[in-house]
């Protein structure tokens, strides 16, 4: 039994490459590690530019915007000008100020909405690659359930059926209809590693199939959790510019999404104020793709043909 404990460390130093050392100097190493291979990556750079910068603006939007983003003392439909630069829309508000703290709400309902759905593909996909029998084969019919409802429809449904819940329910809406592919991704993973030596001789020495789960095979999937993260919260801004464009979330705060509903609705392009469509659509188009740009490095981390090839060796 003892011997059987002790290869475990060895067997899971070969198997893997992220996570052979998950506590103290070790897991700072390989943190520094995986974030010398993303910043090596000359797309994942500019992702993370990309996004500090949308960061940033989001932090301290209260200094940037130059007036409060529902002030509308303001000329209705005014051309950019040296006071407002974007222009003003059909209600006297300033274009550039909603832009500006209409980047809050849409990182935090990107990064919620994302971090949750993986939250959730995580618990879900790793306990269905561990377990066997009657259980595994119900968390598979709801995952496939999840999975062959077209995503943007059953969005509609429940965003409706909730409807005046607040940014929460968006975050909830979104969490909830798009977990379901990474668990699957994870759950073959973990069907993988279950069969490793280290995962045996962590059986045999008698741990506990939770601790099996969270503290031995989780560490494996570094990689793949943190891409499927950026991937969900891809998703995720685009689903709620969709929700919002479609008067499904709560018009009355100042997003991206809602920006693009009420352009909508005053006919912006037909008065000239094309910016009022174009501005927030750059902004939902930039952050989704540094996200995008950002998984390359992510990528690198588990394959070293993509990170010998993004460095350019």
């Amino acid at each position: 039994m003892s011997q059987n404990t002790n290869q475990a460390p060895t067997s899971t130093s070969v198997g893997t490459a992220a996570g052979s050392d998950i506590d103290g100097p070790g897991a700072r190493r390989s943190g520094a590690r995986a974030l010398r291979t993303i910043w090596g990556n000359r797309k994942a750079r500019a992702g993370l530019i990309i996004l500090g910068v949308f960061l940033v603006v989001a932090a301290l939007a209260p200094l940037l915007a130059p007036y409060a983003p529902t002030d509308n003392s303001f000329e209705r439909n005014a051309d950019a000008s040296a006071a407002h630069w974007l222009g003003t829309t059909a209600a006297g508000e300033d274009v550039l100020s909603q832009l500006i703290y209409g980047s809050r709400i849409s990182v935090l309902v990107g990064f919620g909405a994302g971090g949750l759905a993986t939250v959730i593909a995580v618990l879900v996909g790793l306990s269905w690659g561990y377990v066997s029998g009657w259980i595994g084969e119900v968390i598979n019919f709801i995952v496939n359930l999840f999975l062959v409802i077209p995503g943007l429809p059953l969005m509609i449904v429940i965003a409706t059926y909730l409807s005046d819940g607040g940014i929460s329910v968006i975050i909830a809406v979104i969490a909830i209809t798009g977990w379901a592919w990474g668990a699957r991704v994870l759950r073959s993973q973990t069907t993988s590693l279950r069969s490793r030596d280290f995962v045996t001789a962590a059986r045999f020495s008698g741990e506990r199939p939770g601790r099996i789960v969270f503290r031995e095979i989780l560490p494996n999937m570094t990689s793949i959790i943190a891409g499927g993260f950026f991937g969900s919260a891809t998703a995720a801004i685009l689903a709620e510019a969709g929700l919002e464009f479609l008067g499904l979330g709560d018009s009355t705060l100042v997003t991206w999404g809602t920006m693009l509903y009420w352009a909508q609705n005053s006919n912006a392009l037909l008065v000239g104020q094309w910016a009022l469509l174009f501005a927030p659509g750059l902004c939902i188009s930039l952050f989704a793709t540094s996200l995008t740009l950002i998984n390359f490095g992510v990528d690198g981390i588990s394959n070293p043909r993509l990170r010998e090839g993004s460095t350019g060796r």
